[in-house]
């Protein structure tokens, strides 16, 4: 049973870098500034999803540690960026 637990987990690991991946992507040719900051905001969600599944692949809970972290300052960054493009728009 944690044969197939360990491999679920690497599976799911190799999904969400690949969707991180193709984010990637979308933030460098997006079509407008909006698509671009949705885009930065899934990156940080699948960072702190890839932080979980190494804290729960190497059982080692620092990882759950520096996702807090990442999903701190994935949430300021974000608020910062959305005001940043909201007052760009108004003048």
């Amino acid at each position: 049973m944690t044969q197939l637990l360990d491999t679920t987990l690497i599976i799911a690991l190799g999904v969400h870098v690949a969707l991180a991946g193709i984010c990637v992507w979308r933030v460098w040719r997006g079509e407008n500034a909006i698509d671009r900051l949705l885009s930065a905001d899934v990156i940080g969600t699948l960072t702190l999803c890839v932080f979980i599944l190494l804290a729960l692949i190497q059982r080692k809970a620092i990882f759950i540690d520096a996702a807090l972290g990442l999903a701190a300052l994935s949430m300021i960054g974000t608020i910062a960026l959305a005001r940043f493009i909201a007052n760009r728009r108004m003048f």
